[in-house]
């Protein structure tokens, strides 16, 4: 029987989280197919959208043993490569289209794992459940990090890990909506960069400027280990961005990855002598 304190908070998917759930199921399967190989590189370990493979970057503990959750699964190819490393992993995503193709792919690689249908605003599993959360271009993309981030402190053991790439504030400021690309002049405002609604489909995204980055790792007792800007290769090329981004990101960030730690809780001081 669950203790009260392990109750799983209630939770209410906002209309953000809605309107991309909506998204996702219409573009699950094209999404799929236009990014197969980069979805497949170094059996799915790999970062962003450059898919730099995690034994070049080495951003994870070991995972053996670990309990392990993905937010924004999708195919679930992150979660497979870990569970194949011997982590104990749980998958999830919004999207039934997605948890489908999941399923799938766990089946062709002959391993299995919870998937759980719920949206990263409120992940329902009990306080201090896991070592690590990871979110590769997920959850903290597509739902509000002030929102996600706290949810992700919550079922963190303490030393537990959470690491997640994201669109860099960079790429946010410099993207020109209309034209859908980049360019060398800053066009937004820095400082109004929360959410991001792109005009040719109905998906809204989420940054925040690196200083309320940092304030809200503090805030929710997490310690920065590493920030990661990869810069794309002078012969880079991805099924995510054009040539001519690519070009772009080799001289500003296009991404990031942060790594943060759960700090333990403060010993309970002793009143009096």
């Amino acid at each position: 029987m669950r203790r009260r304190s392990d109750r799983v908070p209630p939770h209410r998917p906002s209309a953000v989280a809605r309107r991309n759930l909506a998204l996702w199921e219409r573009i699950a399967r094209e999404y799929e197919v236009r990014n197969a190989r980069a979805l497949r590189r170094a059996d799915g370990a790999a970062w962003g959208v450059w898919r730099i493979p995690e034994r070049q970057l080495r951003l994870l503990d070991d995972v053996r043993g670990r309990d392990v959750l993905e937010l924004g699964c999708g195919s679930a190819g992150w979660s497979i490569a870990l569970a194949r490393r011997g982590a104990r992993v749980v998958g999830l995503d919004f999207s039934p289209s997605r948890l489908a193709q999941a399923r799938q792919r766990m089946r062709r690689a002959g391993v299995e794992f919870p998937l759980v249908e719920a949206s990263a605003e409120g992940i329902p599993y009990p306080k201090a459940r896991f070592d690590l959360v990871l979110s590769d271009y997920g959850a903290t993309t597509f739902a509000d990090p002030n929102r996600v981030v706290p949810e992700v402190a919550r079922v963190l053991r303490p030393q537990g890990v959470f690491v997640f790439a994201h669109a860099s504030p960079f790429r946010t400021v410099a993207q020109d909506l209309r034209a859908d690309r980049l360019g060398r002049r800053l066009i937004h405002d820095y400082f109004r960069t929360r959410v991001i609604r792109d005009l040719s489909d109905p998906s809204v995204e989420f940054q925040l400027p690196y200083g309320e980055w940092v304030e809200l790792f503090v805030a929710c007792g997490l310690a920065i280990e590493r920030l990661v800007e990869p810069r794309a290769a002078a012969n880079a090329r991805s099924s995510y961005v054009s040539t001519a981004d690519a070009r772009w990101a080799r001289h500003w960030p296009s991404e990031m990855i942060w790594k943060v730690r759960k700090l333990p809780a403060p010993a309970p001081r002793k009143i009096g002598r």
